[in-house]
C-alpha cells in the first residue's frame, strides 16, 4: 500500500502555527513511507474563504518546505461530485429527504437543552412517505446512519475509541438548496484523493465516528486516523496570540529560519528519547505516530528562540547571507556598497555566534555596512567621556602606522595601553563605541580587521573629535 496523506487547510486567514504543525506531520509521515503528501484547499465557506488567505497558507507551507505532490485541489469545485454521492445514497436507501421546518428544528434544540443534553434530531422524517411533506418546504438530504449497536475508530493515537450509535444522529448531507455540507465533502474528497492516513487535529477527533458512518454506508475502505494533540500555551492554556498562535508569516518576519521552526513544531507532540536538535533528515527517518503523545503540547518562545539561535549558528555564512542583507538595507537607509556587503560577508560569523534571529543578526550587522561614524545606543554615548575621547585619539595615532592585521592591531593596542599606564578593557570598550556605536559586539581586533584601515581611523577620529 502507497501511503497518502493530505493537508487540508480552510483559506479563512492565515497558517497557524497549530495548521503548519498538522501539514508537518503529513508530510513527514508521507516522506518516511516513500508515500504521497497532497494539499486540500477546503474553500466551501463563500463568505469567508480569500485569494489573499489562499496565498498567505501556500507562501507559507513553501517557506516551511512542505512541498506537495500533485496539483492542489479545491473543494467547492468538487461541489457537484459530492452532491452526486449523496444522490446516490437516496438511491440506495441509506439517504433520506428531510422536510423538518425551521420551527421544529428549534423546538428540538429546546428541548434538548432543558435536558441538558446535546441537541440531536429525532428522526421524524427517517421512514416517513415523502408525500407527506408539507408544501413549500425544501428538503434538505440526510444520511440514514445505525441506530443500535456501536461506531468503533482505531486512532493510531488515542487507541480504540468507541461510540454507541444511539448518540449519533442523521447527520444532514445536503442542504435545501442542494448544497453538500463539509462532512460529506471531506469523506468524498479523501476517498477519491485515495487518502490512506488522516493526520489531524484532536479539535476534529468528535466528527470521526460520523465520517466513518458515511464510509461505511458508501462501503469504501476507511483511512486510518491519527488525531494529534493540540498546542496550548506555557501556562497550559489555549493558545492565543500572546502564546505564539501567529500566523508562519509572522515567524518568518521575527526572524525565525524554516529549519528551526520545523524541529520546533515536531517536538510539540511527538517526540524521540531525549533528542532535541533533530535534522529534517533525522526527523524523516525517524518520524512515526506511536510516539505522538495524546496531551496537549505546550507552546514556549523562549525554547523556539534557543533552537532559532543553533540553527543561526549552524547555517553556512553564505546561505544568510541573502537574508540578512534587504533587512540591513532598511536598517541603515541606503542601498549596500560593494564594501559594505564585503564587510558584512567577513563579519557575519563572528556577530551570528551571539544572534538569536535574523532580525539580531541583521541589527548586529548594520554597523559594517554604514560608512563614517556609526549612530551610538544612549548606553554607549554615555561611555563618550572627554578622557575616553583621549584614549580614542591616542589610540587611532598608534594603529594609522600599524600593518593591519589582527595579531599586529592587537599587539599595537596593548602597547598603547601599557604606556598610557591603563588597563586594556579601558581602551576595548571605548574603542568599540567609536567603531560600532554599541557596548557588544564581535571581538574588537576583528571589527578593526574588518573594517579596515580608512573605515576605522574615520570612525575613530569622529569619535576623538
Amino acid at each position: 500500500m502507497t501511503v497518502v496523506t493530505r493537508f487540508a487547510p480552510s483559506p479563512t486567514g492565515f497558517l497557524h502555527i497549530g495548521g503548519a504543525r498538522t501539514a508537518l506531520f503529513n508530510w513527514l509521515y508521507a516522506r518516511r513511507h516513500g508515500g504521497r503528501y497532497l494539499l486540500r484547499v477546503e474553500d466551501t465557506d463563500r463568505q469567508r474563504s480569500t485569494a489573499e488567505a489562499i496565498d498567505a497558507i501556500l507562501d507559507g507551507l513553501s517557506w516551511l518546505g512542505l512541498d506537495w505532490d500533485g496539483d492542489i485541489i479545491y473543494q467547492f469545485s468538487r461541489a457537484a461530485r459530492h452532491a452526486e454521492v449523496a444522490q446516490q445514497l437516496l438511491a440506495e436507501g441509506k439517504a433520506y429527504h428531510c422536510y423538518a421546518t425551521p420551527q421544529e428544528l428549534e423546538e428540538m434544540r429546546e428541548q434538548a437543552r432543558r435536558e441538558n443534553r446535546p441537541m440531536r434530531y429525532d428522526g421524524r422524517w427517517r421512514d416517513r412517505d415523502p408525500r407527506e411533506a408539507p408544501a413549500g418546504v425544501k428538503p434538505v438530504v440526510r444520511l440514514k446512519a445505525p441506530q443500535e449497536g456501536e461506531t468503533v475508530v482505531i486512532d493510531q493515537v488515542l487507541g480504540k475509541v468507541t461510540v454507541q450509535n444511539a448518540q449519533l444522529d442523521d447527520m444532514v448531507l445536503l442542504r435545501s438548496d442542494g448544497t453538500p455540507v463539509y462532512m460529506l465533502s471531506v469523506v468524498v474528497d479523501d476517498h477519491d484523493m485515495g487518502i490512506t492516513h488522516v493526520i489531524r487535529g484532536a479539535d476534529h477527533h468528535t466528527n470521526t465516528f460520523r465520517q466513518v458512518q458515511l464510509y461505511n454506508a458508501l462501503g469504501w475502505q476507511v483511512p486510518e486516523f491519527a488525531h494529534i494533540p493540540l498546542i496550548h500555551g506555557p501556562d497550559g492554556a489555549k493558545l492565543s496570540k500572546r502564546h505564539g498562535a501567529l500566523g508562519v508569516d509572522a515567524y518568518r518576519d521575527m526572524g525565525y529560519l524554516p529549519a528551526a521552526l520545523r524541529n520546533y513544531l515536531l517536538r510539540l507532540g511527538w517526540s524521540h528519547g531525549d533528542d532535541e536538535i533533530i535534522s529534517t533528515t533525522q526527523a524523516i527517518q525517524w518520524f512515526d505516530l506511536e510516539h505522538v503523545g495524546q496531551s496537549p503540547a505546550r507552546f514556549d518562545f523562549a525554547k523556539l528562540t534557543s533552537l532559532n539561535a543553533h540553527y543561526l549558528r549552524e547555517t553556512p555564512d553564505a546561505d544568510l547571507l541573502p537574508l540578512v542583507l534587504p533587512a540591513i538595507g532598511r536598517l541603515i537607509g541606503e542601498p549596500l556598497s560593494d564594501a559594505a556587503r564585503e564587510r558584512i560577508a567577513r563579519g557575519i560569523n563572528g556577530v551570528k555566534q551571539r544572534s538569536r534571529t535574523l532580525v539580531e543578526l541583521s541589527a548586529g550587522l548594520a554597523f559594517y555596512a554604514r560608512s563614517g561614524a556609526p549612530p551610538a545606543e544612549e548606553k554607549a554615548a554615555a561611555l563618550l567621556t572627554p578622557a575616553a575621547r583621549g584614549v580614542i585619539a591616542g589610540v587611532a595615532a598608534a594603529l594609522e602606522p600599524a600593518p593591519w592585521t589582527e595579531p599586529a592591531l592587537e599587539s599595537t593596542v596593548k602597547a598603547f595601553a601599557e604606556s598610557a599606564g591603563i588597563k586594556l578593557g579601558q581602551v576595548a570598550q571605548p574603542l568599540r563605541v567609536a567603531l560600532t556605536g554599541s557596548t557588544v559586539s564581535p571581538g574588537i581586533f576583528e571589527v578593526l580587521s574588518i573594517l579596515g584601515r580608512e573605515e576605522s581611523l574615520i570612525r575613530l577620529r569622529a569619535a576623538a573629535a
